[in-house]
């Protein structure tokens, strides 16, 4: 007896706790999101769990250091913080050349971890810190597919972009760049701005404000927001979108984030000043004449008055702002466009004129390829999600359309922005699924009148019902078969996602890995060994010269003052050493001697066959150097503008110091079965030059596999 009425009761609890339809409908909404957002977590942790916790690529090393700075010196110190371990001799002054969020958003992560007892190291928060704002990021997603759709669209958007390789590529755990908050602040500065213009409220406009404040604090690509948002508003103007809430969200954005934009010392006034921001400028100006246009309509009263009074204000209105602009471009107020901009608007500007920028991969022209790796079927889903979004047109579809069409032509123009472009992808491609499933789902639950019950029809309209009744049952049939084949594709995404961000994406740079003969897993940890043994046998103000790839890990690694760096603000300086590289070793050691060098560190992929060494980035050094000094021709490293390191090669190539440098006692090593001593396996050739002798410099350190090989510079001789 008791236990049936123990039963009994909880039966009764369950009928108590029976939910609502809404009810239900919230419950399986916020569990889904509930579960993407710990998807996105754990998605991006193959990196940790194949090989440890560690900062990947090389900047990411720069923002390690200044952020265990931060920590341990407090914000102060940061924000003035003069290193003279970058740039030998000259120096660098951190606080004014670096976008300060990720930094201080890390700090702050720490020190509420770190309040509540949890014992963790800076670098673990750092780690995750990309995971962790993935995961945001969805939430963000939701919301902005919601607003500009419906909830449906939120959750598939939420979920696209949880597993986007072309977002995960820069989110994976120990990607602690510049871009693993930036790509939140971005979305979340669209979303709260999209819902300003849709409510017309001053709290949404004033949170998109510092929303873009928090964007332009985080990463250079700020720009973007500062172009797209003046040129959405243009547009809604053109085409008779006008209204108050666009006025008011428009202008309490750009005017409170131009004033908290100028904030950060990077920036400056670059908003008031700058080539690229003058367009939100203009819009902003443009807005009050319209909105003046409008009154005076509304005061006048008369047709004829006002389009007289219309043509005025437009002639003046024109003519004042283009008198500014060219007075401020005349007198240098208004700083020109960079080249990095040039960049984005014709591809081959960089390679023509700054080849410092042209030589990063990541910034050479997308090939389909990589569309397709990086968005699988979003790229057949996003020209249906355009179509959908035209067909309900409002001010926020225009908004994600125009997201979608630049963003998408800017990945075109540049590898890197391919990022930029993935929660766009995501967004118009949930508008697709939402609808097509939505659509698909009322056809196959549709009945037919008979099975309704509805009343009997006679004559033609009973036939033509009949009719239809009859072809009701085959699209069913279609819309479940084109609903099943939909969630295959669906599924196949997922699948590929995973994949893509298991083999390519979770490899950190420091830590190269092969397949060995038995298709095992063979680790070269080379980078680590040869900064360690920097940090170890080196005196402390020891200074290293090496081309400006590697600067990041060797301050934050080795502890030791580099020549060069990532940071690439000084052309000059970075030409220097490509010209040292590319010259004969009496003449690089004089150059060496004025920058007072005592190392100097190559990367080198002959025995490993490690493609991407210094050999094979020996031609932009060339060409970075004769930018600044004509002495250095690239026609001298080439033959018949071929270039080779065999036998084959130019005579300057065969006897430069990186060639020197790289293959120094390597004509005696057999790296590969069945070929001769000296065999590069990077380049699949036998070398030229296998008799090297140093007379400047000698060796000091070449790690396990070769790929760090480390010189140390000869102290002059005795002149008397």
């Amino acid at each position: 007896m008791g236990a049936s009425s123990k039963i009994s009761s909880s039966l009764l609890s369950l009928k108590t706790l029976k939910l609502k339809t809404k009810q239900q409908e919230i419950l399986i909404r916020v569990s889904a999101l509930a579960l993407i957002y710990v998807l996105a977590f754990v998605v991006r942790l193959f990196s940790v769990l194949r090989y440890e916790s560690m900062i990947h690529e090389f900047d990411p090393y720069f923002n390690y250091r200044t952020t265990l700075y931060l920590v341990k010196n407090g914000f102060m110190e940061f924000w003035n913080w003069f290193d003279y371990e970058s740039w030998y001799p000259l120096g660098r002054i951190v606080g004014g050349t670096l976008y300060p969020g990720l930094m201080v958003t890390a700090a702050l992560m720490y020190r509420i971890l770190r309040f509540f007892t949890f014992a963790i190291h800076i670098r673990e928060v750092c780690v995750l810190t990309a995971p962790f704002f993935a995961s945001n990021t969805t939430l963000v997603a939701y919301f902005f597919g919601k607003e500009i759709w419906d909830s449906g669209a939120g959750l598939v958007a939420a979920a696209l972009i949880a597993i986007c390789p072309g977002y995960i590529s820069r989110s994976v755990a120990g990607s602690y760049d510049n871009e693993a908050i930036a790509i939140f602040a971005l979305l979340l500065t669209f979303y709260l701005f999209v819902k300003a213009v849709n409510t017309g409220s001053l709290s949404w406009s004033l949170a998109s404000a510092f929303g873009y404040f928090y964007m332009v604090s985080a990463w250079g690509g700020y720009v973007f927001i500062i172009n797209l948002i003046p040129l959405y508003v243009l547009v809604l103007l053109v085409t008779g979108r006008y209204s108050m809430r666009l006025y008011v969200a428009y202008n309490c954005m750009y005017a409170l984030g131009m004033l908290l934009a100028m904030q950060i010392r990077f920036v400056g006034f670059q908003h008031v000043q700058s080539g690229e921001h003058m367009a939100a400028l203009g819009v902003f100006f443009l807005l009050q004449v319209f909105y003046f246009v409008q009154w005076v309509k509304y005061i006048l009263n008369d047709p004829k008055k006002f389009h007289a009074f219309l043509r005025i204000t437009l002639t003046l209105a024109i003519s004042v702002g283009t008198l500014a602009l060219i007075i401020g471009t005349a007198s240098g107020y208004i700083s020109p466009w960079t080249g990095r901009f040039y960049s984005l608007l014709d591809p081959t500007y960089a390679k023509d004129h700054i080849p410092i920028i042209a030589s990063v991969s990541e910034h050479q022209p997308t090939a389909w390829s990589s569309f397709m790796f990086d968005f699988h079927i979003l790229l057949f889903l996003f020209p249906a999600g355009l179509y959908f979004c035209f067909k309900r047109l409002s001010d926020a579809t225009i908004f994600v359309v125009m997201y979608g069409l630049t963003s998408m032509y800017f990945a075109g123009v540049m590898v890197r922005l391919i990022l930029v472009a993935a929660p766009a992808m995501c967004l118009v491609s949930s508008i697709a699924v939402s609808a097509t499933v939505k659509n698909l789902s009322l056809l196959v639950r549709e009945k037919s009148k008979s099975e309704t019950g509805g009343k009997p029809l006679t004559g033609s309209k009973a036939a033509a019902k009949a009719s239809a009744d009859q072809s009701l049952p085959f699209q069913r049939n279609v819309a479940t078969a084109l609903l099943v084949g939909f969630f295959y594709l669906l599924s196949r995404y997922a699948i590929h996602c995973t994949w893509v961000t298991s083999e390519a994406y979770s490899s950190p740079s420091i830590v190269l890995a092969a397949r060995g003969a038995g298709g095992g897993r063979v680790i070269f940890d080379d980078y680590r060994e040869a900064y360690y043994w920097l940090r170890q046998n080196t005196p402390s103000d020891a200074k290293i010269m090496s081309w400006w790839d590697y600067g990041y890990q060797i301050t934050a690694m080795g502890n030791r003052t580099v020549i060069v760096d990532n940071n690439t603000w000084n052309n000059t300086h970075i030409a220097t050493v490509g010209r040292a590289m590319s010259s004969y070793e009496h003449e690089a050691y004089e150059i060496m001697q004025e920058l007072d060098v005592d190392y100097v560190l190559v990367v080198f992929g002959g025995v490993s066959g490690y493609s991407s060494d210094d050999i094979n980035k020996f031609l932009w050094m060339v060409r970075i150097g004769g930018g600044v000094f004509p002495v250095i021709k690239e026609p001298d490293y080439l033959v018949n503008g071929e270039f080779r390191v065999d036998k084959g090669a130019a005579p300057k190539m065969l006897n430069c110091l990186m060639y020197k440098l790289c293959y120094y006692r390597f004509g005696e090593t057999t790296t590969e079965y069945g070929k001769p001593p000296g065999y590069d396996r990077a380049r699949g050739v036998e070398i030229g030059n296998k008799d090297i002798k140093l007379e400047y410099l000698e060796e000091a350190f070449t790690t396990s596999n070769w790929i760090v090989r480390i010189y140390k510079v000869k102290p002059p001789k005795n002149r008397w």
